[in-house]
């Protein structure tokens, strides 16, 4: 395992679930969100993807829960990274 550089991390933390982890450390995340139709005063549901660096010591899998910060830009389309891994995912084990 190689040591991951250290990424100073500020601005905004969403928990979101993480959907496709294929890419190297790289995953990609699902925030969903509420917005608010003012014409018909309902609200309806919203997704957000979110590219986030994957380090290799948390190693997030697909289908796990994950916390995220924003930090400085990783590359063209990466401004996230994960923080920390609060639910391990479901997807593929057995009960």
């Amino acid at each position: 395992m190689t040591d991951e550089p250290n990424i100073p991390v500020r601005g905004r933390t969403f928990t979101l679930r993480i959907i496709s982890a294929k890419m190297r450390k790289t995953a990609v995340g699902e925030l969903e969100r509420r917005h608010y139709i003012k014409k018909y005063e309902r609200y309806e549901k919203r997704r957000t993807r979110l590219k986030v660096h994957n380090p290799e010591s948390i190693n997030a899998q697909e289908g796990d829960l994950v916390v995220v910060r924003e930090c400085r830009p990783i590359s063209k389309t990466k401004k996230f990274i994960i923080v920390e891994k609060v639910d391990e995912g479901t997807k593929g084990k057995s009960n």
